[in-house]
């Protein structure tokens, strides 16, 4: 009986010590598949191809976006995407300074930069931003990796206020304009 209870002990530390090596091997391999989702990500916003593009986000993923209300649920999201893909300016690129997984293996995030080419709603003239981003991952039961949180910040400064009364209208317009542009921006 003694014999079966060292076996038993001996037997649950080897398992517990594969267990915990485990997630520490599986780390690098899930920053490598981060990394290449970002980058297939980037070549399906290149092709306009709004349902590859959605299908990066988890079905109750949320995407935040400046000037916008947060759209939540994969469906608002492919809806938005739809509408920002037919866009024939529409260029969007992000690439991640800083990608991370939790020791748990299940949550990651990326932060970096991104850059938007978009026509005005307002003008319909083509214009440019830019700015940050920090997109959170689960990693799903099945092994692969969805976006659950996916929130973008413009550097461009705020509108400046209007200094005189009569300016009200053209600050209106401006505000118009900011927002047509990030309707628009999907990272």
């Amino acid at each position: 009986m003694k014999r079966i209870a060292m076996f038993l002990g001996a037997t649950a530390i080897v398992l517990m010590a594969v267990a915990c090596n485990e997630s520490a091997d599986t780390h690098d391999a899930d920053v490598k598949a981060i990394k290449n989702i970002e980058i297939q990500w980037n070549q399906d916003y290149a092709a306009k191809d709004a349902d590859k593009i959605t299908a990066h986000y988890a079905t109750d993923a949320v995407l935040m976006v400046p000037g916008m209300p947060a759209i939540s649920g994969k469906d608002a999201i492919r809806a938005s995407m739809q509408q920002m893909v037919a866009d024939p300016a529409l260029s969007l690129t992000f690439q991640a300074t800083k990608v991370d997984v939790a020791k748990s293996g299940d949550l990651a995030y990326t932060q970096g930069s991104y850059s938007i080419t978009v026509t005005d709603a307002a003008t319909k003239k083509v214009t440019s931003g830019h700015g940050s981003y920090v997109t959170v991952y689960r990693k799903l039961a099945d092994g692969t990796w969805r976006a659950v949180s996916d929130i973008a910040t413009s550097d461009a400064p705020p509108a400046a206020p209007a200094a005189a009364k009569g300016a009200k209208g053209k600050r209106h317009a401006e505000a118009k304009k900011h927002a047509s542009v990030k309707k628009h921006h999907g990272r």
